[in-house]
């Protein structure tokens, strides 16, 4: 007789697998493409073209490369700069109507020259844009986050189940067995679980990384409201900023603030990194794991005087942590192909859990467990 932990275990893998199956096709095809981003990018030419200069040409004043950008629109205002660790000669600027603009636009200005250079593509393109909705918001925003990453949940109760009910239907098999003198369910089956087994780790670190990806509104929203409002107690209640002080200055401020660091974006008043009266330099270090880390040092955006600095926390360390992860963006062309292939592998496994699904008969489903997972094992 059926163990009662099993059929639970049963239930479990079966309804949470299937409610999130096609959302997590969706999120393995989608992500694919966002895997290859700076690459796809090149190819479509929507990225930037940089002159090549001499090593060592000074860099131009910040306010001049702001100037620069302003003048291309001069009825919006700055929302963000920020430079690239592999590409330091150029600036990316972000201007909008107002400092939660959705219309943004995206300017690229020389570093060196601070003449603009080009008008970017917003999010790389029309497909690499529409790649990116789907994977992260399905286009419904916060709700849509929201949303997926309870389809990661699910996820991981699926795999967790599937770990579970692994276990009996290995017992008289070898591993990687897959028996082609079966019938074709029985073959699909055994290829299902050896996938599943073998992508195990992978699709744990990959779903569990996404489903905190989900998160990061929420955690931004935790932060503004705790630390940074403690740290801009002082302000509160002041008028807006009206004249907004040198961002060289700032910058030189900054940096003096968090020495051996190099700025990573600079967020201004009024965007959701920095407050009402302040500009939020975000500081990181130079290597694989410390450039995803930031600092933030907010300088008071009318002086340019320090007014604070510290370390974020622990949960918005491990958003930072979590998304070069999810996609594979740490080890170079290396782990994005070993990223790719558990992709597709992953993408197999969903396929074919769907496949033996719908063709269960009824008498399969009448079986015990055990019968149901290893087909007579």
């Amino acid at each position: 007789m059926t163990p009662l932990y099993l059929r639970r275990w049963s239930w479990i893998h079966k309804w949470s697998s299937l409610v999130s199956t096609v959302f997590m096709l969706l999120l393995c095809v989608t992500g694919l493409p966002l895997i290859y981003h700076h690459e796809i990018v090149h190819a479509l030419g929507n990225d930037t073209e940089v002159p090549v200069m001499a090593p060592g040409t000074p860099r131009a004043d910040l306010d001049q490369v702001i100037a620069s950008g302003m003048a291309a629109y001069p009825g919006k205002i700055m929302m963000y700069m920020s430079q690239e660790i592999d590409e330091p000669a150029v600036w990316n600027l972000t201007l909008g109507d107002n400092p939660t603009d959705e219309h943004y636009k995206p300017l690229a200005v020389d570093a060196r020259t601070g003449k603009l250079l080009a008008e970017p593509a917003r999010e790389g393109g029309p497909f690499m844009s529409m790649m990116f909705h789907l994977h992260v918001d399905l286009y419904a925003g916060l709700w849509g986050k929201l949303f997926l990453g309870f389809m990661g949940l699910l996820l991981l109760v699926a795999l967790m189940s599937g770990v579970v009910l692994y276990a009996p239907f290995m017992r008289k098999l070898s591993f990687g067995t897959v028996r082609h003198e079966r019938s074709r369910r029985v073959r699909w089956l055994d290829l299902h679980n050896l996938l599943g087994i073998v992508t195990l780790v992978w699709a744990l670190v990959v779903g569990a990384t996404g489903m905190i990806n989900t998160w990061a509104d929420l955690l931004l929203k935790v932060w503004q409201a705790t630390e940074l409002a403690e740290l801009t107690k002082p302000y509160a209640g002041l008028p807006p900023v009206t004249k907004l002080a040198s961002m060289q200055q700032a910058i030189a401020t900054a940096e003096k603030a968090a020495p051996g660091m190099q700025v990573g974006f600079v967020a201004f008043p009024g965007t959701p990194f920095a407050t009402p009266h302040h500009y939020g330099v975000f500081m990181h270090g130079d290597q694989a794991l410390t450039s995803r880390l930031y600092k933030p040092v907010l300088i008071d955006a009318q002086t340019g005087a320090l007014s604070a600095s510290g370390n974020l926390p622990w949960y918005l360390s491990a958003l930072l942590v979590s998304q070069p992860l999810h996609f594979g963006d740490y080890g170079g062309q290396a782990l994005k192909l070993l990223w790719t292939l558990f992709d597709i592998a992953t993408i197999v496994v969903l396929i074919t859990g769907l496949y033996l699904w719908l063709k269960r008969g009824r008498e399969t489903v009448a079986r015990p467990v055990e019968q149901r997972i290893g087909e007579a094992v």
